[in-house]
C-alpha cells in the first residue's frame, strides 16, 4: 500500500464534540474517518468532508472492522479519538445515592462506562501496533477527578476510564503509541440538559467551548515533545 499524503485519523462519535474535532482535524490537513451510530450524523459528517461510517463502537468486532478499513483506506493510521458518548441510562442521573441504588443501576452507570473505555483502548492499541504507532486520545468529564453525591456509580465508571487510560499510556509508549486523557471539567457551551448535570461547582467550574476541546485534541495529537503529556484538563480554575 502507498501511504496517502497527510496524517490520518478516526474519530469515534461525530455529533457535537466529535463534529468539532473532525472539523478541526480536517482544517489542519488530516484525512478523517468519522464514526457514528445514526445515519443522520454520518451524512452530516460527510458533508463536512469526512469519510464517515455507521457503526456501534461499543462492539469490539465492529470497532476493529472500522479501524481496519480506515487503515486500508489511508495505508496507515496515526490517531484514534474516542469522543463517543454512551446513552443516558434510565433512572436517577448518575445512578442515584448509593444507599438507594441497586446493582443494575451500578452496572448501567459504572460498568458500562468502563467497558466502553476498555473496548476503545484495546481495539485502538491493536490497530496502532499494526501500523507502527500513533496516538489514542480518550475524552472524559469532571467525574473522573471527583465524585458527587447521588452520582457515585457514574464517578466509578469515570474513575475507571482514567485508570485504564493511565495504564495504557504506560504499557504502550514503548510501542510508539501515545495515550492521553482529555478531561473536559466544566459545562460545554451552548448548554444542554446533560451539561447542567455536569456543572458541579459554579464557583470553580468554567464553560468549555467546542473549539477549545478540538484544539486540545489537535495539540495532544502532535508528534514530538507533546507526547510526554498523558493527561490534559480543561475548564477548571
Amino acid at each position: 500500500m502507498t501511504r496517502t499524503l497527510g496524517p490520518s485519523a478516526v474519530v469515534l462519535g461525530a455529533r457535537r464534540i466529535g463534529a468539532a474535532i473532525v472539523d478541526r482535524l480536517i482544517t489542519d490537513g488530516w484525512r478523517v474517518t468519522a464514526v457514528a451510530r445514526s445515519e443522520e450524523t454520518v451524512q452530516a459528517a460527510r458533508t463536512r468532508g469526512a469519510r464517515a461510517v455507521r457503526a456501534d463502537v461499543t462492539d469490539p468486532d465492529a470497532l476493529s472492522a472500522v479501524l481496519a478499513a480506515a487503515t486500508d483506506e489511508y495505508a496507515g493510521l496515526d490517531l484514534i479519538v474516542n469522543a463517543a458518548a454512551g446513552p443516558v441510562p434510565p433512572g436517577p442521573f448518575g445512578g442515584g445515592p448509593i444507599a438507594d441504588a441497586d446493582l443494575p443501576a451500578f452496572r448501567r452507570w459504572a460498568v458500562a462506562v468502563a467497558e466502553r473505555t476498555f473496548v476503545f483502548l484495546n481495539a485502538g492499541a491493536v490497530a496502532l501496533r499494526r501500523t507502527g504507532g500513533g496516538a489514542l486520545i480518550q475524552l472524559t468529564g469532571g467525574s473522573s477527578v471527583r465524585a458527587q453525591a447521588g452520582r457515585g456509580p457514574w464517578a466509578a465508571g469515570a474513575f475507571a476510564t482514567r485508570a485504564l487510560t493511565q495504564a495504557a499510556a504506560l504499557e504502550l509508549r514503548d510501542a510508539g503509541i501515545h495515550v492521553a486523557l482529555l478531561i473536559v471539567d466544566g459545562a460545554i457551551g451552548p448548554h444542554t440538559a446533560i451539561d447542567q448535570h455536569n456543572a458541579i461547582d459554579q464557583h470553580t467550574a468554567l464553560d468549555v467551548e467546542l473549539p477549545e476541546i478540538a484544539a486540545a485534541v489537535a495539540y495532544l495529537a502532535t508528534p514530538g515533545e507533546v507526547r510526554r503529556v498523558h493527561e490534559l484538563r480543561l475548564g477548571r480554575r
